[in-house]
């Protein structure tokens, strides 16, 4: 696939001071693309050349409208009646004293509408007319001759010089409360209200648009035609946009200040400026390339998610979503999410020899001997490790009770109760954590594949065999687990079987921690040449049962299925498929991995469509892949995503029963930032904007996909 341009959009959210003046109705923009909002506080202008908000006119009262005539003057409606915006100022009309809640213009007029009556202004003459429908004015459109569609709370008025239709019963419209107008890319009238959406064409109702069709709300705030032809919806829970095919919603602090979408203007350069109960976004569309997007990942990840020595992972934002807030934090799963960083850079580096991703790799696997040789043991790896002075820590030492112990003892039979997590490094400068679980050591060996294979030279090479020997030699010196300084095997790296196929507690992770330790093996033979770990190999396939586990690798049951294990066999499989040459132990791991495809292949995971074309010379699932890859938002800001609210999905228990996930999957754009451990499935995401993540669930796919001819340089 060629990396052809596409449009990406990003967001700039703006509050506008006092919760008076966030709260905003309306929108236009002037042809010098300032744009003017009415607040509860009354008229806001943005200036495009000074890149700011400033408060229009000093009353602190409500306002209504505001409206970009044909001859590019703007038009303010406010508590108090009407104001033109010209070179000399802002100033009120005489002739109207009460409030304008709609403008528009047809032909040569302006038309204001309020609860007290409508007035017709030519020339700055002010005519007042009565007013000719109910007096709950909320939307105002030109039919395109000499007439006016007004909505109101009580039906859609048709007015013009031969007279007023009034439509509110249910053969006319979804339902008597109009809030929107526009007419769409075919000359059809969009009519939005409480119900969703009613379309006609000349005087007869041809459609309608509901929650059944797209719209995530039943209740229609504005419809507005962009430059593109898109309809946008504005609903109490985002914006809507639908081309007439497909339909996207921009909702959460990504995209809005807040999700109550009142208005929407476009100005010159295509930018939606959105009015909210919370303030005013602006929605910019730029021309980019998968390249360039990959740039940028990469340039916040090497900014604010690399930290000594070498690891890499998701860093604290102090003010939830200001990046300039940040500072590095520790999380139990450094070691393996430093791992897929470096098999990134290692990707990165096969397919352009760039040497700042060589630098990168080997500075990322020196972090993970690190984690091994800080614990000033033979083999044993640490979970993660920060300077001895670093407060606080996640999960700090604590002792436990013999009271609370059997509390969680009884919760978790196989908790293990460790008082002292964190332990000072030799030299005293470093605090490394304890109780390593399989997930680390699973994605570390991914890493030191990747790395040994694609990116380095025979000095790191040398430096990977030793260390690999050594984690090995002691997780197989250890019985198969990993055994923590307390002599004991750490909660959850068990591999063993006396485990594994003896202890009912442990038949949840028969099968992946099977797969698991087969992969360390494999790799490990593989990097070193030693036949004792080809042999240790296929004395689990043989004697062990192993054969039968893998089998089970991928497990359905609803008590165990987790996307951590989907994640943790795709770091796994590689090994067992590029290196197995026995036809009948490659079948077997095909078959596994088919298994496990089946399960995630809806999962929009181009990760998982690359693995799986790479690993069975298949054509990779591209469709699904270039959209996660393109449709992924640049703000990494794991903000808080709801889907509950949203009347276009619902909830179901399926893939997982642990928690509420839709019953479609939305695109990227739409859902929170996550990692490919986590459920894309679950209804709600985020943490709030408290964290921002590193870019890897997206590079380590794309390079993946650059290595293997999947996405060509957009330079070729």
């Amino acid at each position: 696939m060629n990396d052809t341009p596409f449009v990406q959009e990003t967001a700039e959210r703006y509050h506008l001071g006092s919760p008076e003046a966030n709260d905003v109705r309306a929108m236009t923009v002037a042809p010098n693309g300032d744009v003017w909002s009415a607040t509860r506080d009354g008229f806001y202008r943005w200036r495009k050349e000074q890149n700011r908000w400033e408060k229009a006119i000093a009353d602190s009262a409500p306002a209504f409208s505001a409206f970009t005539d044909s001859q590019g003057r703007v038009w303010l409606g406010a508590w108090n009646g009407l104001y033109e915006v010209t070179s000399r100022g802002i100033h009120r009309l005489e002739g109207i004293t009460q409030p304008v809640s709609a403008l528009c213009e047809v032909g040569n007029e302006l038309l204001a509408f309020g609860p007290d009556g409508m007035w017709r202004v030519r020339d700055g003459v002010v005519t007042p007319q009565p007013l000719p429908c109910a007096r709950s004015v909320r939307c105002v459109l030109p039919d395109g001759k000499d007439g006016v569609w007004i909505g109101t709370d009580v039906g859609l008025f048709h007015h013009s010089p031969s007279g007023t239709i009034w439509l509110k019963d249910e053969e006319h419209l979804l339902s008597a409360s109009v809030r929107g107008l526009a007419f769409a890319p075919d000359g059809s009238l969009w009519i939005g209200g409480l119900g969703g959406i009613t379309i006609y064409r000349g005087d007869r109702r041809v459609g309608q648009l509901t929650t059944a069709d797209g719209l995530p709300s039943v209740q229609v705030q504005c419809v507005r035609r962009a430059p593109d032809g898109r309809m946008w919806i504005g609903t109490p829970v985002g914006v809507a946009r639908t081309d007439g095919k497909t339909w996207s919603l921009r909702h959460s602090l990504r995209w809005l200040p807040d999700d109550d979408v009142r208005d929407v203007a476009f100005d010159a350069d295509g930018t939606a400026w959105i009015a909210t109960a919370g303030g005013v976004s602006a929605i910019r569309r730029h021309t980019t390339t998968l390249a360039q997007k990959a740039e940028h990942y990469l340039n916040v990840c090497l900014a604010r998610h690399v930290r000594e020595p070498g690891l890499v992972e998701k860093c604290l934002l102090q003010t939830p979503g200001d990046v300039n807030t940040w500072k590095p934090r520790d999380d139990d799963n450094d070691g393996e999410y430093t791992s897929m960083y470096l098999a990134m850079e290692c990707f990165r580096y096969a397919a352009t020899k760039d040497p700042s991703a060589r630098v990168n790799a080997r500075r990322a696997f020196e972090g993970l001997r690190f984690l091994q040789t800080v614990t000033g043991t033979p083999g044993f790896v640490a979970r993660t490790v920060i300077p001895a002075d670093w407060q606080p820590m996640n999960d700090p030492n604590r002792v436990y009770t013999d009271a609370e112990w059997a509390d969680e003892h009884v919760r978790d039979p196989r908790h293990k109760r460790v008082h002292e997590r964190w332990r000072r490094s030799a030299d005293g400068k470093w605090l490394w954590k304890g109780d390593t679980s399989s997930d680390e050591i699973t994605g570390h060996f991914y890493g030191y594949l990747h790395f040994y294979d694609l990116a380095a030279d025979e000095q790191d090479k040398q430096r990977v065999r030793e260390h690999v020997r050594r984690v090995m030699d002691h997780i197989i010196e250890c019985g198969y687990t990993l055994k923590d300084i307390d002599g004991t095997h750490t909660r959850w790296a068990v591999w063993s079987p006396e485990k594994l196929n003896g202890d009912p507690d442990w038949a949840p992770e028969r099968g992946i921690n099977s797969v698991e330790i087969l992969f360390f093996l494999k790799a490990t033979y593989h990097i070193t040449g030693d036949p004792k770990y080809e042999r240790e190999y296929r004395r689990l396939l043989d004697e062990h049962g192993y054969r039968e586990n893998v089998k089970g690798a991928k497990t359905f049951n609803p008590a165990w299925r987790t996307h951590i294990d989907d994640e943790l066999l795709a770091l796994a499989f590689p090994a067992l498929l590029l290196y197995e040459t026995d036809p009948e132990l490659k079948q077997l791991y095909r078959q596994a991995l088919d298994t496990w495809y089946e399960g995630v292949k809806n999962d929009q995971n181009p990760w998982f469509h690359f693995l799986y074309a790479s690993l069975t010379g298949t054509p990779p699932e591209m469709r699904d892949s270039l959209m996660f890859l393109r449709d992924a938002p640049l703000d990494l800001v794991r903000w808080r995503v709801d889907n509950t609210r949203r009347e276009d999905l619902k909830l179901v228990r399926y893939p997982e029963m642990e928690s509420w996930q839709t019953d479609r999957l939305p695109p990227p754009s739409e859902r929170g930032v996550m990692r490919w451990d986590g459920n894309p499935w679950i209804a709600v995401q985020g943490d709030g904007g408290h964290t921002e993540s590193d870019g890897v669930f997206w590079l380590l796919p794309y390079w993946m996909g650059r290595y293997y001819g999947y996405i060509q340089s957009s330079e070729n």
